[in-house]
C-alpha cells in the first residue's frame, strides 16, 4: 500500500523522534522548524529545565536505536537530595535500588542527537521555517522564512510536534475549534547554574570543595541526585549535566506576597533572598547575578484540548496536544511515548490515518490527562511535603509493604517512571494505595506498633495484584 507523505511541523525532541521512527519505516518525511538549526547556531540556554530521563522514554528510543547513544551523555539520578534551610541533606530513593532511577540529559545534546538520528534515516529537516498559515481544504501549507519570505508547500499528512505554542494547533483551531484550555499554574520559573568545579574563581570555593577539585573531582554536588531545596509555597532543584555542571531551576509564584518574582524582580533582591533561603546553593553559584539578571522568567501551564485531530488530515501530539508542568519529569517521557504510538499505527494502517488519528486519540489523551494532573500534585509533593513528617511516615510504610507484597504494592511514582502502565492506571492505582496508607496510620504517629505483615495481608485482600508488567 503507497505510503501518505508526512510533514511534521517541528523539529524538537518529539519532532526529531517521531521523523526519526516514521523515516525508518520506509516513509518520507520532510520537517519544517522555524529556529535555526541548533547544531549550527548553537542551543539557547536560559529556559531549558534540564530533562529527566525515565523508562517510558528509555523505551520509546529504543524503537529507533537510540538508548545506548542518548545513555552516554545521561547522568544517573538515585533519588531526591533534599537539602533542609540549615544544610544537611538526606536521599529519598526514587526506586528499591540502582535497577530503579532516572536520567539527567541536556535538552540540547539530546535534540542536536535526534536531528542527526532523523536525518540518517532519510527525514529532510528545513530550518527557519516558520508555519505562517494552513489550507486544509486544498491540503497546503504556507511557510515563512527569517526574511519573511513565504512559499506553498504540499502538506500530506499533517502532523504538529512543534511545541506548547504550537501554530499547527491555532491554524487547526481556526479551522474547527479544538476546545483549547490553558490552566496556568501562577508559578514560574527561572534558570541558573552550578558551574564544573574546574569553572569557578580562584578563591571562590570552600576549602573542601578545592580540595575535591585538586583531586579531579567534577562537580560540587553529589552527581548522581536531583537536587531540590523545598521551602512550602516555592523551591529551588539541580540537575547535574555529564560535563559536571548542574541546571538549576527556581520556582516561584509570580506574583502575592514574598517571595515571588514580582517581589524578586533583579539580581540585587534576589542575592538576598537566596542569602536566607538557598544559602548552600548560593554559595555554589558564582554567576549568579549575571544568570538571574539575563535569564527570562519562564511560564508553566497546562493545556487542554478537546480533540487532537483534524480527521485524516492533521494530529498533534507532544505539548503541542498535552504541555504540562514539569514537576513529574514526565512532559518528555510522554511526547517520547506518542511517537512511539503513532510511528506503528501509522505503518500499520498507512491507507486510513483519519482512522489511526482517531485510535491514537482514544488511547493517549485519557493517559495525556493523568499525567498533567499527576504533575501537578507532584509540584505541591516536592515543595511542601518531603521534609512533612507524615509523608514520610507514609513513604516508610509503603517501602514495607513494597517488601512484604511487591505483587500488590509499588508506590505511583514508580509506576509512573519505571513502568510502561497507563499514566490513567498509574494515577487511580496510586489513589488506592495512598487511600489505604491513611487507614493503616490512622491516629498512629509511628510504625513501631504496626503490624506490618498484617497490613500486608490486608493490602493483598483489598486491592487486586498489578499488572504483570508493573511487576517486572
Amino acid at each position: 500500500m503507497k505510503r501518505p507523505e508526512i510533514t511534521l511541523i517541528g523539529a524538537g525532541l518529539v519532532g526529531g523522534l517521531l521523523a526519526t521512527l516514521l523515516a525508518q519505516r520506509g516513509f518520507r518525511v520532510e520537517v519544517f522548524e522555524r529556529r535555526p538549526d541548533p547544531r549550527v547556531a548553537g542551543f539557547a540556554g536560559g529556559r531549558s529545565i534540564n530533562l529527566a530521563l525515565a523508562e517510558r522514554g528509555l523505551h520509546a528510543l529504543r524503537q529507533a536505536g537510540l538508548a545506548e547513544a542518548v545513555m552516554q551523555q545521561a547522568v544517573m539520578m538515585r533519588g531526591r537530595m533534599v537539602h533542609d534551610r540549615d544544610g544537611r541533606t538526606n536521599l529519598q530513593r526514587y526506586g528499591v535500588d540502582d535497577r530503579e532511577v532516572i536520567w539527567s540529559v541536556s535538552r540540547g545534546g539530546l535534540n542536536m542527537l535526534l536531528l542527526d538520528a532523523a536525518e540518517r534515516a532519510g527525514a529532510r529537516i528545513h530550518f527557519g521555517q516558520r508555519l505562517a498559515s494552513a489550507d486544509f481544504t486544498a491540503g497546503t501549507i504556507d511557510l515563512e522564512d527569517g526574511g519573511g519570505a513565504r512559499r506553498a508547500h504540499a502538506a500530506g499528512l499533517l502532523l504538529g510536534a512543534d511545541g506548547a505554542g504550537s501554530a499547527l494547533r491555532a491554524a487547526i483551531d481556526r479551522a474547527t475549534p479544538l476546545g483549547e484550555r490553558i490552566e496556568p499554574l501562577g508559578h514560574g520559573y527561572k534558570e541558573l547554574e552550578i558551574p564544573p568545579l574546574a569553572d569557578f574563581p580562584a578563591g571562590a570555593l570552600a576549602p573542601a570543595l578545592a580540595a575535591a577539585r585538586a583531586h579531579g573531582e567534577r562537580f560540587a554536588l553529589e552527581p548522581n541526585a536531583l537536587h531540590i531545596w523545598p521551602r512550602g509555597g516555592y523551591m529551588c532543584i539541580a540537575l547535574p549535566n555529564a560535563e559536571g555542571s548542574f541546571t538549576v531551576t527556581l520556582f516561584l509564584p509570580n506574583a502575592g506576597a514574598h517571595p515571588s518574582f514580582a517581589t524578586v524582580p533583579d539580581a540585587a533582591a534576589a542575592t538576598m533572598f537566596f542569602r536566607d533561603d538557598f544559602a548552600d546553593a548560593l554559595a555554589l553559584m558564582p554567576r549568579f547575578a549575571a544568570d538571574y539578571d539575563a535569564h527570562p522568567v519562564g511560564v508553566l501551564a497546562t493545556l487542554y484540548l478537546d480533540r487532537w485531530h483534524l480527521d485524516g488530515r492533521a494530529l498533534l501530539l507532544g505539548d503541542a496536544a498535552h504541555a504540562i508542568v514539569p514537576f513529574h519529569g514526565q512532559g518528555m517521557n510522554a511526547g517520547f511515548e506518542d511517537a512511539a504510538e503513532l510511528a506503528p499505527l501509522l505503518d500499520a494502517q498507512p491507507g486510513d490515518p483519519a482512522a489511526v488519528f482517531a485510535e491514537f486519540e482514544r488511547r493517549r489523551r485519557p493517559n495525556a490527562e493523568a499525567i498533567a494532573a499527576m504533575a501537578i500534585e507532584n509540584y505541591i509533593e516536592m515543595r511542601d511535603a518531603v521534609a512533612d513528617p507524615h509523608y514520610l511516615l507514609k513513604r516508610a510504610l509503603g517501602e514495607a509493604l513494597t517488601a512484604r507484597a511487591p505483587r500488590h504494592y509499588k508506590s505511583r511514582y514508580r509506576l509512573v517512571s519505571f513502568t510502561r502502565v497507563p499514566y490513567a492506571y498509574a494515577r487511580e492505582r496510586g489513589r488506592a494505595q495512598d487511600a489505604l496508607l491513611e487507614e493503616l496510620l490512622r491516629g498512629r504517629a509511628g510504625l513501631e506498633a504496626l503490624d506490618l505483615d498484617a497490613a500486608a495481608s490486608h493490602l493483598r485482600a483489598t486491592l487486586p495484584p498489578l499488572p504483570a508488567d508493573a511487576c517486572t
